[in-house]
């Protein structure tokens, strides 16, 4: 049972007294609030300096509570931001969004989610200029997602680029869009519409549609609807793209040496299909791009690219949110300190979890009191950021209750559309003498073993657990024993030893690279005439690198629904019928292509 320390009603009063007199200055009726550009900008004028520099920045905080979080949460805040608590963070820096990350401890069940986001929206509407906060977060789906089960977790972009479906890209957006509604997120870091043309990607790849730019674009439109017809903000990223490189800006700066003509051809189609379809807000890349701006400068901090192309050429004019600014990419040429300073410059509006707030915060402070930046540019972000709430509905009523989260999240017919979508994506790569499906009858004893990656949420997998379960639950006999990323010559023996008397041995692969031991064990395993299936769990690539398999799927991603998915394909319960949204180079050759754009096997 989960009850609020707050009253839906009191919370309501709050918010209609605050929204109101905020936005008109009186007590007016909230229906009468004024959240047209007119209301807005007088509710601007109104603000003070500080004020309007905390709307700019969205942050990260620490705890599963708004005031209440647990000591190892504050203790954490504390020595990061220099307050305790989200609440402290809304009133000492006037934040204008909240993002939840697992690791920071927001995102432990959907109840607790929406009592985290009712406490920051209380505390926003306690500010002198009661503002209600844009709480965002990156639920992609597939290998990045921070809110778990028992929330519906769906097929992420490669696996949505597979299935090929504009209608099941567009219902998983919806469906995700309304999960996170029901919790007080309002903003989704999604999709991803880089388009993957780099195999060896090391930041992207499974979570981009795929290598087809118009595919890409159509699939980012889907989305795009699916989640603003559910009252989320999508968000287009990684502008100008991010598809190929072989640099995670993480951890550098990586640089696109795309034309101008190549780019238009290559990276642009998505985002120009994203604004055609209404999309709320575009991330930008920390990414360097000469051929759109010479002067080096990561795009994030590139005028050229975010105001003469992102806004004028391609006439975008909604709200533009910085990738992380804690990512090595952005911090490579300039300080913490300038950082905020010439994102604003060259036409950010929202500056995105920098590592230290109170250095950037007062940068940007500094940057206006100077005259660097003017109170006018200001105004002109925060215009864009107040449209966006005032689009979602935040003036009119931020809070969520328990009884929605109950209605909505991880219904049984959300999940059963997860798993019906998931079937439509499993793509069947190799199938050796029709080997596939198999049938309990004679083939009902399974080894599953393979790489077991950390669950994206924190609540799924592991992926060898996973499978074998999947087996199980189909009436086979079925054992688990994890292998490892990187397996060891003794756990590559036990595997062998265990496929002894087996039917059939399993192996989920995970970014098989050409010296990893994951080869050995897949070879090792053919040799001792126990047929082979191998899923890919991560990147479709694997199997270039492989040999000896009978049959060869990708899942792209290691998450219970594709898992699961696979496991049905793989028993004859479902049909393949995902396509490869990517072609798979040659290993020995890479200029040839093994497996092209398009192929995927079924069963006769």
């Amino acid at each position: 049972m989960h009850h609020r320390a707050t009253s839906r009603r009191t919370l309501l009063t709050v918010t209609a007294a605050a929204a109101a007199a905020a936005v008109t200055g009186a007590a007016a009726p909230l229906a009468h609030a004024g959240t047209d550009d007119r209301g807005l900008r007088r509710l601007i004028s109104r603000m003070s300096l500080e004020e309007k520099v905390g709307q700019l920045f969205v942050m990260r905080v620490y705890g599963h509570s708004a005031t209440a979080p647990h000591q190892a949460d504050i203790d954490a805040n504390l020595r990061e931001i220099g307050v305790r608590t989200a609440a402290e963070l809304v009133e000492r820096y006037h934040v204008g969004g909240i993002i939840y990350f697992t690791w920071a401890h927001n995102t432990r069940d959907p109840h607790q989610i929406a009592d985290l986001s009712n406490g920051i929206q209380k505390a926003g509407l306690a500010q002198p200029t009661p503002l209600p906060l844009l709480i965002s977060t990156d639920q992609e789906h597939g290998i990045v997602c921070r809110v778990g089960a028992p929330a519906t977790l769906l097929p992420g972009a490669m696996a949505l680029g597979a299935g090929g479906s504009r209608s099941d890209a567009r219902k998983a957006a919806q469906i995700a869009g309304a999960e996170l509604a029901a919790v007080g997120i309002r903003q989704n870091y999604a999709p991803d519409a880089d388009v993957n043309v780099n195999p060896a990607n090391p930041v992207i790849g499974v979570r981009s549609f795929g290598s087809d730019p118009e595919a890409v674009a159509a699939l980012v439109a889907a989305q795009v609807k699916g989640y603003q017809r559910a009252g989320v903000a999508a968000t287009a990223k990684h502008f100008p793209g991010h598809g190929d490189t072989a640099v995670d800006s993480h951890y550098g700066l990586p640089t696109i040496t795309h034309t101008l003509e190549e780019w238009a051809e290559l990276d642009a189609p998505p985002f120009r299909s994203a604004i055609a379809a209404g999309i709320d807000s575009i991330m930008t890349a920390h990414i360097v791009v000469p051929a759109l701006d010479p002067s080096e400068d990561p795009a994030t901090l590139s005028r050229p690219i975010l105001t003469g192309i992102l806004r004028e050429k391609l006439g975008y004019d909604g709200v533009v949110v910085t990738d992380s600014l804690g990512m090595e990419g952005v911090r490579t040429k300039y300080g913490d300190e300038r950082v905020p300073v010439l994102a604003l410059k060259a036409g950010v509006d929202q500056l995105l979890n920098p590592p230290k707030l109170d250095l950037a915060w007062n940068a940007v402070l500094r940057a206006v009191k100077s005259g660097e930046l003017t109170e006018d540019r200001l105004d002109e972000s925060i215009l864009r950021i107040l449209r966006l709430k005032a689009k979602l509905g935040l003036f009119k009523d931020p809070y969520v209750t328990h009884a929605g989260v109950d209605r909505t999240v991880g219904t049984p017919a959300h999940r059963a559309h997860a798993d019906r979508i998931a079937e439509e994506t499993t793509t069947l790569l190799l199938n050796e003498g029709g080997f596939l499906p198999i049938d309990r009858r004679t083939h009902g004893e399974v080894l599953v073993v393979g790489a077991d990656p950390a669950s994206p949420s924190g609540t799924t997998g592991p992926p060898t657990t996973t499978l074998a379960r999947a087996f199980t639950e189909l009436g086979f006999t079925a054992r688990a024993l994890s292998t490892g990323i990187t397996p060891t010559a003794a756990k590559i023996d036990e595997a062998v030893a265990a496929a002894a008397g087996k039917d059939v041995v399993v192996v989920g692969t995970y970014n098989v690279g050409a010296t990893s031991p994951q080869r050995t064990l897949v070879s090792r395993l053919a040799a001792t005439g126990v047929p082979v299936v191998t899923v890919a769990i991560r990147n479709p690539y694997d199997i270039a690198r492989l040999t000896g398999q009978r049959a060869a799927l990708a899942s792209y991603s290691w998450t219970d629904v594709e898992l699961r998915a696979a496991v049905r394909v793989i028993a004859g319960e479902a049909r393949p019928q995902g396509r490869l949204p990517v072609a798979i180079q040659r290993a020995d050759d890479p200029a040839k292509v093994l497996y092209p754009v398009g192929h995927g096997l079924t069963y006769t």
